[in-house]
C-alpha cells in the first residue's frame, strides 16, 4: 500500500485530501502540493475507520492537539473516553493517547473506535510498559513489534524519539533540569546502561517500512526539549534538532510523511529564532510544538503561560500546537482540564492565524463584532470559542428584568457605549 505522501508526489488526489480540503475550504490540489513538498502532513491510516482527515501545514489553519491517556496510578478507559469526547466537542483537531501501564491495546482500540480526529501515540511508552520497567527487557525488537501492532490497529501518527543519540546524553545531564521527556529519558538511560546507540535510530529503515505500509505519519520527537527556561536553546536541544533534520529527509526518501516536535519551555524572546531554526534545519517540515511555556513560575496556570508562547510560535512558523492544561507539572489532567487546555489553545491558534493574515481568519472576528454591535447575545454565544462559558457569565450578571437584553451588567443601560454608538449612527 502506498502512502498518501507518495500519492501526492504522483499527482493523485485521494479521498483523504478531498475531505481535508473541504474542512479547510481550500482546493485538494493545494493540499496535494503541500504534501508533495513535505511542508504539510495528512495523517491518515486506512485502518482508522472513523477518521475525518485533517491537514497540518503553514498554508492552512493552525491546528491544536489534545493529549489524553491514563497514568500508571489513575484513570480508566471510561474516563479517557470522556476526555476524548470532551476534546472533540471543544474543537481539538488532533488527539494523542499517552496511556501507560497494562492493556494498552484495549484502551487504544476503544479510543480509536470513537475518535474522528487524527490519532497519535508514543510507542516507547507501550514498549517500556511491556518491559515492566526493566532495561534488560527493553529491546529494539520489542519496539518494532509495538510500532507494527499500533500501525495495524489504526494509529495515524507516532512520536518517535529517534533523534536523541548516545553522544547527546552527556550534554543533557549537564542541564539544570536534565531530560524532561518521558520517552527521551527512557532511551537515554537505556543507551547509557548498555553503551549502545538509540534503537529507534539504528532500526530506522525497518520503522520506515512499517509506516509506509500503513500510512503512518512520523512525528519526530524532541526527547531533549528544554524543561525550564535555563535549558532553552542549548547545545543538547539543537544537537538533537540537527539529527531530526536528517531523519526528515530519510522519511521523505521512504515515502513517509514527517513532522517535527518542538521545544517545551522557551523565553518569549527566543521563540522566533527557534521556529526559524527548525524550518531551516528540518527542510520546511511542519513544526509541532508544546507551548512553549514562557515562564516557569505559574503552576496551575500553565495553559495560560504556554498559550502566550503558542501564539508566538504559530505566528513565527508552527503548524500544530500541542495543548498544555492547568494540571501541567502537577497531575494527570481531568476532563475539565482538557476542555480548558483546548479553549486556551484554540484562542492562541486563531490569534496567530489572524496576525499572519491567513485568508478568511478574521472573518470570524468580524462576525462577532457585528453581533456585538447589534447586541445579539445569542449570535455572540454561537460564535464564541467557548459559548457555554460566555453564556453562563452573561446570565450570571443579568438582572432578569424585562428589556435588559440591550446591555450587560458591566456598564448597564445608561453607560453602554454600544447603545450610545447606535444612537450616534442613527443621527448621521
Amino acid at each position: 500500500m502506498k502512502t498518501q505522501y507518495c500519492h501526492a508526489i504522483e499527482g493523485t488526489v485521494t479521498p483523504a485530501m478531498k475531505s481535508a480540503s473541504a474542512r479547510e475550504s481550500v482546493s485538494a490540489e493545494t493540499v496535494m502540493s503541500a504534501l508533495a513538498t513535505g511542508e504539510a502532513v495528512l495523517p491518515c491510516n486506512p485502518a482508522h475507520v472513523r477518521l475525518e482527515p485533517v491537514v497540518a501545514g503553514r498554508l492552512f489553519r493552525t491546528k491544536v492537539n489534545a493529549n489524553i491517556g491514563r497514568s500508571a496510578y489513575c484513570s480508566s478507559t471510561g474516563e479517557e473516553l470522556l476526555k476524548l469526547l470532551t476534546a472533540v466537542s471543544a474543537g481539538a483537531d488532533f488527539v494523542m493517547d499517552l496511556s501507560v501501564g497494562s492493556d494498552l491495546g484495549d484502551i487504544r482500540r476503544s479510543l480509536l473506535a470513537e475518535c474522528p480526529l487524527p490519532f497519535g501515540t508514543v510507542p516507547i511508552y507501550e514498549a517500556w510498559s511491556r518491559a515492566g520497567g526493566s532495561m534488560a527487557s527493553l529491546t529494539a525488537t520489542g519496539l518494532i513489534d509495538v510500532i507494527r501492532e499500533q500501525a495495524e490497529q489504526g494509529v495515524d501518527f507516532m512520536t518517535l524519539h529517534a533523534g536523541l543519540l548516545k553522544k547527546h546524553v552527556p550534554m543533557a545531564i549537564r542541564r539544570r533540569l536534565g531530560i524532561v521527556s518521558r520517552g527521551g529519558a527512557i532511551l537515554a538511560e537505556w543507551m547509557s546502561t548498555y553503551d549502545r546507540e538509540n534503537p529507534l535510530y539504528e532500526t530506522w529503515d525497518s520503522i520506515m517500512a512499517i509506516c509506509a505500509e500503513h500510512d503512518v505519519t512520523v512525528s519526530l520527537g524532541d526527547g531533549l526539549r528544554p524543561g525550564c527556561l535555563a535549558d532553552a536553546s542549548d547545545e543538547a536541544q539543537f544537537a538533537e534538532l540537527d539529527v531530526l533534520g536528517e531523519l526528515v529527509l530519510r522519511c521523505r526518501e521512504a515515502g513517509v510523511q514527517a513532522m517535527v516536535e518542538g521545544p517545551g519551555h522557551v523565553p518569549f524572546g527566543q521563540i522566533a529564532m527557534n521556529m526559524e531554526r527548525e524550518r531551516e534545519v528540518c527542510h520546511g517540515a511542519p513544526f509541532y510544538v508544546l507551548g512553549p511555556v514562557v515562564t516557569d513560575v505559574a503552576p496551575g496556570y500553565d495553559h495560560i503561560t504556554s498559550a502566550i508562547g503558542a501564539t508566538a510560535a504559530a505566528f513565527h512558523g508552527a503548524s500544530l500546537l500541542c495543548y498544555v492544561t492547568p494540571s501541567e507539572h502537577l497531575a494527570l489532567p481531568t476532563e475539565d482540564d482538557v476542555r480548558q487546555g483546548i479553549v486556551a489553545y484554540r484562542i492562541a491558534a486563531h490569534a496567530a492565524d489572524v496576525a499572519r493574515g491567513l485568508p478568511g481568519a478574521r472573518d470570524w472576528d468580524d462576525r462577532m463584532a457585528d453581533a456585538r454591535r447589534s447586541l445579539d447575545w445569542q449570535k455572540q454565544f454561537s460564535l464564541a470559542i467557548d459559548g457555554q462559558t460566555a453564556r453562563a457569565r452573561y446570565e450570571r450578571g443579568r438582572s432578569q428584568e424585562p428589556g435588559d437584553s440591550d446591555h450587560c451588567s458591566m456598564c448597564g443601560r445608561d453607560f453602554c457605549a454600544v447603545r450610545t454608538s447606535g444612537r450616534l449612527r442613527e443621527k448621521q
